[in-house]
């Protein structure tokens, strides 16, 4: 498949030791008391900026008579939208089973499919849940809930490659993986959980990793955290990875700021993508944000200065911005984090993925 965009990823980093973490993960009052590791090669990444949106309701808003709307209030397809907002990229979530069908692996190629035909750059982020995975809860599919860590491992792979095998003979090759979601305290409870068996924790990731590289050799893995502003948890998070020899490409934040304190948690961010970059010799991903849609002046101005901060890291690694759901509008399952209006048009806030 021709590629418009391509990532080349330069590093040495060395990896040594393996060892089982039984803490906690650290609050924001901590203090950090790890020791940086010995300097190593500057990673040197070339990249064209990732300007994105996690679209993964857009079938079910569909199904259900949602439109949407350019700034001139003409009827188009969201793709369209999003492209005459600037993007260039999008992101799917991925479910094993879901009890309604959205977001299975049959919903998630229907949506990649329509995000190529755009000639959208693609983003797979990996729950391996059958429903929602985040720092609060990260349960696993009904079908694995049995199985001891060795199946777990091998089933985590091999739907893994399924997932990959099915976008590969349908034409779709992602160019970003992400295995697992927001995984603060790792995934797959309680197997997984990184504050009571990190070891497990990073032999999921490096499951995920090898089942991707399987089929996409060059498709950029994931390690995705919430809270992209504290740096405490994200040393917690990628120390214990990287003493049990994980394998990533790619470290994914997520930023979810207020009105009135995102000037503070974009200048820890910023600090934070720095920080990780020296410490792992890894590029940086914005994989979500999002304000309220009614605050879409403040939206935009967040959105302004957290693009810009992110593009302004050195050689390249500050990797791109994804807005989370921006379609999302008349109170679409409650949430109010999305960027567009109640007329199903776009706020002023997409202006910051134009420039």
């Amino acid at each position: 498949m021709k590629k418009n965009y391509l990532i080349i990823l330069l590093f040495v980093a060395s990896i040594t030791g393996c060892s089982k973490s039984n803490s906690a993960p650290p609050n924001n009052n901590g203090g950090d008391t790890t020791t940086n590791p010995p300097p190593d090669t500057p990673l040197i990444t070339h990249t064209v900026f990732a300007k994105g949106a996690d679209i993964s309701w857009l079938t079910q808003m569909e199904s259900e008579g949602y439109k949407f709307y350019n700034r001139n209030g003409v009827q188009e397809d969201l793709f369209q939208v999003l492209q005459d907002e600037g993007m260039n990229s999008i992101r799917l979530r991925a479910w094993v089973n879901p009890t309604d069908g959205w977001c299975n692996t049959a919903d998630v190629v229907a949506k990649a499919k329509r995000a190529k035909a755009a000639g959208m750059r693609i983003m797979i982020d990996f729950h391996y849940s059958d429903w929602w995975a985040d720092p609060a809860k990260q349960n696993k599919p009904a079908a694995w809930a049995s199985l001891n860590f060795n199946d777990l491992k091998t089933a985590l792979s091999n739907y893994t490659k399924h997932v990959m095998d099915t976008l590969k003979a349908n034409g779709i090759y992602p160019e970003w993986v992400q295995v697992g979601n927001e995984t603060n305290d790792g995934m797959l409870w309680e197997d997984g959980r990184a504050s009571t068996n990190m070891a497990n924790f990073a032999a999921l990731v490096s499951a995920g990793y090898d089942a991707v590289k399987s089929v996409f050799d060059t498709a950029k893995v994931i390690v995705h955290i919430s809270n992209g502003y504290d740096n405490n948890l994200f040393r917690w998070v990628f120390d214990g990875l990287k003493n049990n020899n994980a394998k990533w490409d790619v470290i994914g934040m997520s930023l979810y700021p207020s009105s009135t304190d995102w000037q503070t948690k974009n200048a820890q961010c910023l600090s934070n993508i720095n920080d990780m970059i020296a410490r792992y010799k890894k590029p940086v991903m914005i994989c979500e944000v999002g304000m309220s849609w009614t605050d879409s002046f403040a939206c935009k101005s967040f959105l302004d200065d957290i693009i810009l901060k992110t593009r302004s890291v050195a050689n390249g690694n500050g990797l791109g911005v994804f807005y989370w759901e921006p379609e999302s509008y008349n109170n679409w399952k409650g949430y109010s984090l999305g960027a567009f209006d109640n007329n199903g048009k776009p706020t002023e806030a997409l202006d910051a993925f134009k420039n």
